[in-house]
């Protein structure tokens, strides 16, 4: 299948819910990442969106006695304004009531149930409301009941149709096991290999009858009812990649080249919904469409961020963590810093407001904010702000600062490989350091009060604005905004196009002039 674009899609958020912390860091992990691919040069396409169908969302809008559709698009605006302010770049937006995606969803229903994939039943049993699913015996704890998690469970007796997992449970294992790297952090995929150990092969509800839901896409042969939220939510990832967009009959202009786009390089979702919806039911419907094993997406499973004790964010436990208020406070880039520093892809960390606030003091006021005025500042003071490149002098820490910046991109990439933004950052500012070691080592303020070491200054002024050059480089799918106020103040800015394969030594030219220095991150009050 050929494949020229970088794919990175993320779960899309719930309308009944509002946007919180953990929304936000899914969001901006997707968008650096993104980012980063188009920095190496790659065509990039990224999606996100929102899940406007279900159950809850009908009940939020009947208490409010307003449409559906009206609640659903109230609330799609809160997630809308809130990646704005967090400054996300997404390619393509997903909503589950735009026509073409319910065009694909019937379509594709139709095509299963042809194949006789899909049957009508009745069945019995405990029906969780919250997660608007029935339960098995497998959901009990060890009290034998079902716990606070699965909200008011009640026991239904309901006809409808579903879908034939059970045929494709063995392919799913076989496939899981020959594709060890479907699912990343490995430990996440050994999750999903113990579930399926665990498994029975069961069949799944795929709709509700319209008697007590209405807000769905209807069934193409029987509009009696209305598709199950899971059935309907997970097939945007591919609707709004241009899936069929040549045979449903809605307007489709716009969408991408398939053929282009899928599989999904990264399929970026939380811990809590792997098993089953995305590492099981998911992998199974494409299978059952007809995507050959080749054709699967690579799970990426972030984990959580929990407030300063531990404990998960939830609104009953009123721990919620508004990311508007942090941005009020520290900026954007700051918020954007923080929550890609202070976690590590796949496993959870606690949202710490003192930390957040030492991160921007430390790490970007003074390691990377003060370094960049001391290297605008001293250009300023000793040489009228004016670079001179080829300084006829060099010695081991000359050397060192070029090797440093030489292999960055290489030691960047190793990181980002595996999705580890942190641990990218954490290369990217030791280089930061050692740019700040070496003024303390070569002392400019001394060698401007010796005249024989002229040269020598000029050597130690010019490595540090280059240095500070590929800094705004590195640093720009984490803050783009801070990468460019720190072209603006070195008065250099990378060209259209500029991948990091451009990335050498020597970008500044000799005579350059410097611009003017202003605090990148100011003190906090």
């Amino acid at each position: 299948m050929p494949k020229d674009t970088f794919y990175i899609t993320t779960a899309i958020d719930y309308t009944n819910s509002a946007p919180h912390i953990g929304h936000a860091y899914e969001k901006l992990l997707a968008d650096v990442i993104a980012r980063y691919q188009r920095s190496c040069g790659k065509e990039v396409y990224y999606l996100t969106g929102v899940d406007q169908h279900g159950q809850k969302v009908q009940q939020s809008a009947e208490r409010e006695q307003i449409p559906a559709q009206e609640f659903a698009d109230r609330n799609t605006a809160k997630f809308i304004e809130m990646w704005q302010l967090l400054g996300l770049q997404y390619d393509g937006w997903a909503a589950t009531t735009h026509p073409q995606h319910k065009a694909v969803v019937q379509a594709i229903l139709q095509k299963l149930y042809d194949a006789g994939q899909i049957y009508k039943a009745t069945h019995t049993g405990y029906y969780s409301v919250r997660q608007e699913q029935f339960l098995t015996d497998k959901e009990r704890n060890e009290e034998g009941e079902f716990g606070p998690e699965w909200g008011e469970v009640e026991e239904r007796e309901e006809e409808n149709y579903y879908f034939k997992l059970s045929d494709h449970i063995e392919w799913l294992k076989a496939f899981v096991h020959a594709h060890p790297h479907f699912v990343y952090p490995a430990f996440r995929a050994k999750e999903l290999v113990n579930a399926l150990e665990r498994a029975d092969a069961i069949d799944l509800c795929i709709t509700r009858p319209k008697s007590r839901l209405e807000w769905g896409i209807e069934i193409p042969f029987d509009t009696d009812y209305v598709t199950f939220v899971w059935f309907d939510a997970l097939i945007n990832y591919i609707s709004f990649a241009g899936y069929l967009k040549d045979e449903v009959a809605v307007d489709t202009a716009g969408l991408p080249d398939f053929e282009a786009l899928w599989p999904a390089d990264v399929h970026l979702i939380g811990k809590d919904i792997m098993v089953p919806a995305h590492a099981v039911y998911w992998p199974i419907m494409l299978h059952a469409i007809g995507f050959p094993d080749e054709a699967m997406p690579k799970l990426v499973v972030h984990g959580f961020w929990n407030d300063k004790r531990g404990e998960k964010l939830s609104k009953s436990e009123g721990n919620v963590i508004d990311p508007a208020t942090r941005v009020e406070r520290f900026g954007r880039e700051g918020l954007r810093y923080y929550l890609m520093s202070a976690i590590a892809t796949g496993r959870d960390a606690d949202f710490n407001d003192e930390r957040i606030e030492d991160a921007y003091s430390q790490d970007l006021a003074k390691n990377l904010g003060n370094l960049l005025n001391r290297s605008l500042n001293m250009p300023k003071r000793y040489r009228e702000r004016v670079l001179t490149k080829d300084a006829d002098y060099d010695d081991d820490l000359n050397r060192e600062i070029r090797e440093t910046f030489t292999t960055l991109p290489e030691r960047v990439a190793e990181k980002m490989a595996n999705y580890q933004v942190n641990l990218a950052l954490e290369v990217i500012w030791s280089a930061l350091t050692l740019c700040n070691q070496y003024v303390d080592k070569t002392a400019p303020w001394a060698l401007a009060k010796d005249e024989n070491e002229a040269v020598r200054l000029d050597s130690v002024l010019y490595h540090l604005a280059e240095a500070m050059v590929h800094a705004a480089f590195h640093i720009a799918p984490v803050m783009p905004e801070t990468s460019q106020r720190m072209q603006d103040q070195l008065n250099y800015h990378f060209p259209e196009g500029f991948t990091v394969a451009d990335l050498k030594w020597g970008l500044l030219p000799d005579g350059h002039q410097l611009g003017e220095g202003t605090p990148l991150f100011p003190r906090l009050t």
